[in-house]
């Protein structure tokens, strides 16, 4: 898709958080109402015939537009949180970052085998983040599965698509 507003509004930042990586910041992307707009419309143009019935998005970042289109598309939205943030019955999914080891978690009830379920990040680089959600996910039975990011960030020879493997249709609205 690449939209070119989109490309245009979007932050670089070198060497952050650490020599080497050249950080995409989305904060321009959200701060600016047209981008909003473009991001909503090619969002739901993806999805508004697949029967999503619940968004996952990873924290933070994937909440923002996960919610938007959420509710666009009157699907319920089931955030993906760091361990002790959810306050029911939980599982968890620890993964590889560059700087160490983490986890995700979702509440135990968040997907029935009922739901058609998207989820949704801000951005695709290593992978391992959604990885682990699309783990979480899957444990928990739904009929269908998706995944979508706004960013994908080949570039700099990241290979996140990858490390997420088969069986899943991915989407982006922006590849660099």
């Amino acid at each position: 898709m690449n939209n070119p507003y989109l490309i245009e509004h979007l932050r670089s930042i070198p060497d952050f958080p650490k020599a080497g990586i050249n950080f995409r910041d989305v904060t321009t992307l959200f701060k600016d109402a047209k981008c909003l707009e473009i991001m909503e419309e090619e969002l739901y143009e993806l999805y508004k015939d697949k029967g999503i019935t619940k968004i996952v998005g990873l924290e933070t970042r994937g909440y923002i537009m996960g919610s938007i289109l959420a509710r666009r598309l009157n699907a319920g939205f089931v955030m993906a949180r760091k361990p002790g943030k959810l306050p029911a019955t939980t599982i968890r999914e620890s993964f590889s970052k560059e700087y160490g080891v983490d986890s995700i978690e979702l509440h135990l009830d968040a997907i029935t085998p009922d739901d058609v379920v998207l989820i949704h990040d801000d951005l695709l680089a290593t992978g391992g983040t959604i990885k682990a959600a699309w783990k979480l996910v899957k444990k928990l039975g739904p009929k269908k599965c998706y995944m979508n990011f706004l960013i994908e960030i080949r570039d700099e020879g990241l290979t996140g698509r990858e490390h997420i493997g088969e069986g899943i249709e991915i989407t982006t609205l922006m590849t660099l």
